[in-house]
């Protein structure tokens, strides 16, 4: 596990710039934390680190926002209004999941079932005015991407 303390929402994004530079798709990622952490902030960086350049919202009502890029698919899921897990059947989640995808899955617990499992748990927290940013492996990859990441991160 990698705890980093996060100080401002450049510096959220940045993060999620720097784990954008590091994922190996396939990838799944959750992420997890009270309303208005920073999850879709983080999720706004990592885009922004693929190469995307428009508007970054939260999936919160259509529950999925797809970035086809040059190299990658990466699917924002925001799950905090799905009634049922079974729901992301209906959105076809199994096809979504290919080769070069990358999964971002804020309040994952409500999918719980259908999901597939993560590669690496982002938790983050309030710690006064910064944040504390859990990352917790679940898989070797997801493993590999800390281990990269305690590499180049800057301390704040």
């Amino acid at each position: 596990m990698l705890e980093l303390e996060v100080v401002g929402e450049k510096r959220q994004e940045a993060l999620g710039h720097v784990l954008a530079e590091l994922i190996d798709p396939p990838c799944i990622l959750y992420l997890e934390g009270d309303l208005g952490t920073g999850k879709t902030t983080l999720a706004r960086g990592l885009l922004r680190g693929l190469g995307y350049d428009g508007r970054v919202k939260s999936p919160t009502y259509t529950l999925l926002e797809p970035y086809d890029l040059a190299d990658v698919s990466c699917h924002h899921f925001d799950l905090y209004r799905l009634a049922d897990p079974e729901e992301l059947t209906f959105l076809g989640i199994e096809d979504l999941l290919c080769d070069n995808a990358i999964f971002l899955v804020e309040w994952p617990e409500r999918g719980k079932g259908v999901l597939p499992p993560a590669d690496c748990v982002l938790q983050i927290r309030y710690l006064g005015d910064r944040r504390q940013v859990s990352l917790i492996p679940a898989s070797e990859k997801g493993m590999q991407l800390i281990n990269n990441l305690q590499k180049v991160w800057q301390l704040d």
